[in-house]
């Protein structure tokens, strides 16, 4: 009686060894970037309540924070400020001694080996807690990007290696690189947050930022969740306008989006592995119902797989020991 033919895939399954010979992606610690909160004040360690493990620091925090960073090897940090004060424009996001400014100058005084990207919006600095001007109970676009463009050359003219404007407003990539072309900071990349949904993932950073609206929601200029074409004509439009990296936000519900932005354009891709993400896994660990790392493991080599090059995540220093340690 002849042979049943069928395909043996499970020959380069058969021990550890093959199945890292043939494995097809890698996560490295090279491609991590870990969100860090800076508060103003004196002698701030704080945990996050929705995000264990996650802390706001003051800058007399800070430096343990980046030789914590550099030990682990992971090589670029993405800063957000908490100001002790707000107004109706955000003005300590563009004041170039505002609490992340002031943080860039720290680090840069510190260390070259550690790339900061500074995030570049608004919204931890209003007092209505939106990403730009209010206009109607509305953001005004047009009035807002000043004021992005204002931020984004403070935060060179500190020290930041890289410009990620999260706002969303329409021609917001266009207007940064101009005005950063003008201050002379040609040389500086634009990792633009270009696909950012409206998404209900974001909750526990809100607690993090201290960014909550106090009315409405960001759905007018924050992305719908149901649409995928929507996201493909916001990359092209921040890629024409001349930006250097494109971020897909939020990353573990919206895979699809982060192939088809790899696939269409030929710059490097960043998922935000975002806040409601990380604490829903921590959450489920805390309560033993899960295996932590496997789980971040597999879900940010997940990532990888889709598209990404970069991973923005707040496991970042849990990720760098595991896989110091496989």
């Amino acid at each position: 009686m002849a042979k049943t033919q069928f395909d043996r895939h499970r020959r380069l399954r058969h021990s550890s060894v093959m199945r890292r010979f043939v494995r097809e992606t890698d996560l490295k610690v090279d491609d991590l970037v870990y969100p860090l909160f800076v508060v103003e004040g004196e002698n701030i360690k704080n945990e996050v309540s929705s995000m264990p493990g996650v802390f706001q620091v003051s800058l007399d925090h800070l430096d343990e924070e980046v030789e914590e960073l550099l030990a682990l090897g992971i090589p670029s940090i993405l800063l957000f400020g908490v100001p002790k004060e707000k107004d109706e424009v955000g003005s300590g996001a563009y004041d170039p001694n505002g609490i992340v400014q002031l943080a860039i100058r720290q680090i840069k005084q510190k260390t070259d080996q550690l790339l900061v990207i500074a995030d570049t919006c608004l919204c931890e600095y209003t007092s209505h807690g939106h990403c730009g001007v209010i206009e109607n109970q509305d953001v005004d676009n047009d009035k807002s990007l000043p004021l992005h463009v204002k931020t984004a050359v403070t935060q060179a003219e500190a020290g930041a290696d890289i410009i990620a404007p999260s706002n969303m407003m329409d021609g917001f990539v266009t207007e940064i690189r101009k005005g950063l072309d003008e201050a002379g900071f040609k040389h500086i990349p634009i990792m633009s947050y270009a696909v950012k949904y409206a998404s209900a993932f974001y909750g526990p950073f809100r607690d993090a930022a201290e960014s909550t609206p106090q009315f409405g929601d960001r759905k007018t200029y924050q992305m719908d969740p149901a649409n995928r074409l929507e996201a493909m004509r916001e990359a092209a439009s921040d890629i024409k306008e001349g930006a250097d990296f494109l971020i897909v936000k939020p990353a573990l519900s919206y895979m699809d989006i982060i192939r088809e932005v790899k696939n269409q354009h030929p710059v490097p891709v960043v998922a935000y592995n975002v806040s409601g993400e990380y604490s829903m896994v921590k959450a489920a660990s805390l309560k033993g119902w899960i295996d932590e790392q496997a789980i971040v493991l597999e879900k940010l080599t997940s990532m990888k797989r889709a598209g990404a090059d970069i991973i923005i995540t707040y496991f970042a220093k849990d990720v760098a020991k595991w896989l110091q340690n496989k």
